[in-house]
């Protein structure tokens, strides 16, 4: 049977990640979050923890499992950080598939994976641990993604790309097949990346023109 849920976060990607989980039946018994939730947030009327703290000492790593609620964004880390502070502390991420979502039955998802609503994970997919794979996002066969990567909404890996980790590809962003992007490096949204990305590169569209 599976364990209660508690969410980290309360915020918007939180919040769409609490609907797939209640409409799906799942038991959130908390969340963790500094601040009030939102009224209209699926997650009001659940018991608020205001700390890390708090969760660690209300719950031990075998009552719960966790969900990371912390939408990831370039330039912030803390969806990587607190996967690695809790994973140290011995608890385990539940992973979220939409099920809106299409995964191939070949495609392997580690701990911690969320694929939204209209994504599509091909056949013999490698989706690493603490991964998001938004909303109609694609990523093709063969692909291996790395940890802590965020492939953000619509953005289209073609076949057999390899990513580091903690790797962005920016909403609506185009990776031709077999290319591979070293780890910490951020694909700008709606660029179309057709050579390999050294790590820690951030690639940015060009600028658009006008020419009459």
């Amino acid at each position: 049977m599976p364990k209660p849920l508690v969410i980290i976060g309360s915020g918007g990607h939180a919040s769409v990640i609490a609907e797939i989980l209640l409409n799906q039946g799942r038991d959130i018994v908390a969340v963790v979050s500094p601040i009030q939730v939102y009224e209209n947030s699926p997650l009001k009327g659940i018991t608020r923890l205001v700390s890390d703290e708090s969760l660690l000492d209300t719950y031990s790593p075998d009552q719960i499992e966790l969900i990371n609620g912390i939408g990831a964004i370039p330039g912030n880390d803390t969806h990587f950080r607190l996967f690695n502070y809790f994973s140290e502390h011995g608890y385990t991420f539940s992973s979220v598939i939409s099920p809106h979502a299409i995964v191939a039955s070949s495609a392997k998802l580690a701990q911690g994976v969320q694929i939204m609503h209209g994504a599509i994970i091909q056949t013999n997919a490698n989706i690493n641990r603490n991964c998001l794979i938004n909303s109609g996002a694609i990523v093709e066969h063969d692909c291996s993604i790395g940890p802590h990567n965020h492939i953000a909404p619509n953005a289209t890996l073609s076949g057999g790309v390899i990513t580091g980790s903690q790797v962005h590809i920016g909403t609506g962003a185009n990776v031709i097949q077999s290319i591979k992007i070293g780890q910490q490096s951020v694909v700008g949204a709606g660029c179309t990346v057709v050579r390999d990305v050294p790590e820690k590169q951030v690639i940015v569209p060009a600028r658009n023109r006008i020419l009459r």
